[in-house]
């Protein structure tokens, strides 16, 4: 597979990174033609401001990386990262409601925060290491409900868990491409055969920190 970089949002959320590491991550972006950089909100400005004269799509994170803000507090990130010059959002889901099945509350929520994307893509990052099978496939019709247009596997900062699998990447693909839904993996991509892989299984996009080597 000789277009990997079109799936690849290049991504860098690490709290202590450096502004270097992030022009650092622009430049790779715009020099490997990767589809996006998914990036923490209060660097969306810098992004924009970098990123302006390339195709690269700007990503960033909403409600990061325990989702457990008020519905609220989302929805003013998600205004403030879209008004800032975010192309795309991506939402972590409250982990607890999905626990306790609240259908209305999690439905609800997403659709407000979709609203917010005023027309931009929003997907919905389920934490897929901290739930079962059915737990996955049921944030996943969730997510249907409430307008989303891709489901996400992982933030990539859970203790101890492997992040994207293709197992998980496959379930959530088989619950969400008849309603037209689009799926990103991402946590632990870091090599060209598991990127791979993760297509096969129905990814759409990737997330990874990962994305020279993997073109490389």
């Amino acid at each position: 597979m000789d277009n990997l970089n079109n799936y690849i949002e290049h991504t860098l959320l690490k709290q202590d990174a450096k502004k270097e590491d992030l022009l650092n991550l622009f430049e790779e972006a715009k020099s490997n033609k990767f589809l996006g950089v998914c990036i923490n909100p209060c660097y969306v400005k810098l992004a924009k401001e970098y990123l302006k004269d390339s195709d690269v799509k700007i990503v960033t994170v909403i409600g990061f990386p325990l989702g457990a803000n008020t519905t609220e507090t989302k929805i003013f990130e998600t205004i403030n990262a879209i008004r800032d010059g975010a192309d795309e959002i991506d939402m972590v889901i409250n982990v607890t409601k999905v626990k306790d099945k609240d259908t209305d509350f999690i439905v609800d929520e997403i659709r407000q925060i979709k609203t917010a994307c005023q027309g931009h893509n929003l997907k919905v990052i389920l934490e897929t290491d901290l739930l079962s099978k059915d737990e996955i496939k049921y944030a996943c019709e969730c997510a249907i409900d409430g307008g989303a247009d891709f489901v996400k596997t992982s933030t990539g900062f859970v203790k101890g868990g492997v992040g994207a699998k293709v197992e998980d990447v496959k379930l959530m693909y088989d619950a969400v491409k008849d309603a037209g839904l689009k799926v990103k993996a991402s946590g632990g991509i870091r090599d060209k055969e598991t990127a791979i892989n993760m297509i096969n299984a129905g990814a759409s996009r990737l997330g990874t920190s990962s994305g020279v080597k993997i073109v490389s």
